[in-house]
C-alpha cells in the first residue's frame, strides 16, 4: 500500500500574511486561563476543591516562547490557585483575579518596555474583549465566543485547551526565525516540565 508523502509541518502555513506579519513583532504573549488554556470547564471534587485540565502541548509551546526571550503572562479575572500553579510550573507571571485586564496588559507593556502593538493577547470571551481589541496580535480559540471571533484578528483550529495555545506559539516562534534552534536543540528552559 503506497504511504502519504511526507508533508513538513509549517505553522505559518495556516496564517495569512498579515498574521506572520504581525506575529513577527510580538514580545509579549498574555494569555487568558478558562477557555483559553484550558477548555472552560470547571470541575469541583466533593470537598470542593478546583480541578483544570491543561494541555502539556500548550505547556510545551509557552516554555519554548520563555527559551527565546519572550515575556508571557496569564491574565485572568477567576481566582484559582490551580492556575496560580501551573503559571509558577511553567514559570510564567501569573496574575489571578484581575477585574481590569486591559490595566494589567498595560502595566507588562510598559514594565518590559514594549507597545501594544508588540502583544499578543489570547482570550476567548467578553472579559478578554478590551485586551483583544487593542492587542497588536488578537488571537482567539476556535470555540471562542461568537462576538470575540469576530474582532479577533485569528482564530485557531485547535480548541481551547486541545492544543490552541501551541498554535499561537508555534506561529510566533515560526514568524520570528526560531524553529531550527528548536528542533536542533530541543530542551526545556531551566528543566521545567511542559
Amino acid at each position: 500500500m503506497p504511504q502519504e508523502p511526507f508533508v513538513p509541518y509549517d505553522p505559518l502555513a495556516s496564517v495569512t500574511p498579515d498574521i506572520h506579519k504581525r506575529a513577527g513583532r510580538i514580545g509579549l504573549v498574555c494569555l487568558d486561563v478558562d477557555g483559553t488554556l484550558t477548555d472552560g470547564r470547571l470541575y469541583f471534587d466533593s470537598a470542593g476543591n478546583e480541578l483544570k485540565s491543561f494541555s502539556v502541548l500548550d505547556g510545551q509551546g509557552l516554555t519554548q516562547l520563555l527559551r527565546f526571550g519572550f515575556h508571557v503572562a496569564l491574565i485572568t479575572a477567576r481566582p484559582s490557585l490551580v492556575a496560580q500553579k501551573r503559571g509558577a510550573d511553567l514559570g510564567l507571571e501569573t496574575h489571578i483575579g484581575v477585574l481590569d485586564k486591559l490595566a494589567c496588559m498595560d502595566d507588562l507593556i510598559e514594565r518590559h518596555g514594549l507597545s501594544r502593538e508588540r502583544t499578543c493577547f489570547v482570550g476567548d470571551d467578553l472579559p478578554d474583549l478590551d485586551c483583544l481589541r487593542e492587542a497588536g496580535l488578537a488571537v482567539a480559540p476556535a470555540n471562542a465566543h461568537p462576538w470575540i471571533a469576530e474582532i479577533v484578528h485569528w482564530r485557531t483550529r485547535a480548541r481551547a485547551g486541545e492544543g490552541a495555545v501551541r498554535e499561537v506559539c508555534d506561529v510566533l516562534l515560526a514568524a520570528q526565525g526560531h524553529v531550527p534552534a528548536i528542533l536542533a536543540g530541543h530542551g526545556s528552559r531551566d528543566g521545567r516540565r511542559a
